[in-house]
């Protein structure tokens, strides 16, 4: 059996921020099945992209998703990440 999922990693992890804004590099790792270094590229990946940001606070970060960023590919472009966090929720 092929081990395939519907979602891509990167909407694994806009989705777990964005049921929790203040989640941590480690607990989303743990959600999607991924490492946390993994997490880390992705987080960047997002953020280069801008469809997140985040403020620092100590030593916690807390995101905020850009949701009314179009999706990147060209079939879903006329969609926005709102949609698709609104549609997973």
């Amino acid at each position: 059996m092929s081990q395939w999922t519907f979602l891509t990693n990167h909407a694994q992890v806009l989705i777990c921020i964005a049921r929790n804004q203040g989640v941590t590099a480690r607990e989303i790792a743990g959600q999607v099945g991924i490492t946390e270094r993994a997490v880390q590229r992705i987080l960047r990946d997002l953020h280069e992209a801008n469809y997140i940001s985040h403020t620092r606070d100590g030593r916690t970060n807390h995101y905020e998703i850009h949701i009314d960023a179009p999706m990147r590919h060209p079939a879903q472009r006329s969609h926005t990440v709102r949609e698709l966090i609104d549609l997973l929720r």
